[in-house]
């Protein structure tokens, strides 16, 4: 009886976490439409559908251009987003939101595919150059910087120089990268709750290092 008066206690203070600005976001990169759904490039709102379902929330209120959800990560009140602007203009959605809350780029978690990583693979950063993603150009574009935290999938490298990367990265999943992908999923939310803590240096040391 006592540890399902704790379950309701922890419940009730999450609820209420939830409640009020957030002081977060949390952002997943991709293109909306069923069309692209099960692309690499939609790594970030797969990854963000694993969180939201695994916090038990759903993010389906249209609110900058984007569809969003409050959720409390870590005792943390976060903003969740899928940017609906397609990826290339994803710093509109970013910019719109962190602007109307006064939120600070180094409290912006960006997930999104990696191409230069294979699938089974993430890597987190604090910051850095947007590595040919175009999701994170457009927000750093937006934000004038590019010192926030992301969280990259690895989707795999293109097959050969002169395949075209929008080919490759629109590609749909295949099967067996798919499952090598939902393990990923895992371990990035385990590393949201780390990161909005502080802890960027242990989710590094933890994740950077996983293959599957």
């Amino acid at each position: 009886m006592k540890d399902l008066f704790e379950l309701f206690k922890k419940i009730a203070a999450e609820k209420q976490q939830s409640g009020g600005a957030p002081e977060f976001l949390v952002v997943g990169l991709g293109n909306p439409g069923m069309g692209y759904v099960f692309t690499r490039h939609n790594a970030g709102f797969l990854a963000m559908d694993f969180l939201a379902e695994k916090l038990g929330v759903e993010l389906k209120q249209s609110k900058f251009k984007s569809l969003t959800t409050a959720a409390a990560i870590g005792g943390r009140r976060v903003l969740l987003m899928k940017p609906q602007t397609y990826m290339n203009n994803s710093g509109e959605a970013v910019r719109a939101a962190a602007d109307f809350y006064h939120i600070p780029p180094e409290n912006i978690l960006v997930i999104s595919d990696d191409a230069a990583q294979e699938p089974g693979r993430m890597r987190v950063r604090r910051s850095g150059s947007d590595g040919g993603q175009k999701g994170l150009r457009s927000i750093i574009e937006h934000l004038g910087t590019d010192a926030f935290p992301r969280i990259r999938i690895g989707v795999g490298q293109k097959p050969r120089a002169d395949y075209d990367m929008a080919d490759w990265v629109l590609g749909k999943i295949p099967e067996e990268d798919q499952k090598k992908l939902f393990s990923v999923f895992g371990c990035v939310a385990d590393a949201v709750p780390l990161i909005l803590n502080g802890g960027i240096e242990d989710a590094m040391s933890k994740f950077n290092g996983v293959k599957f």
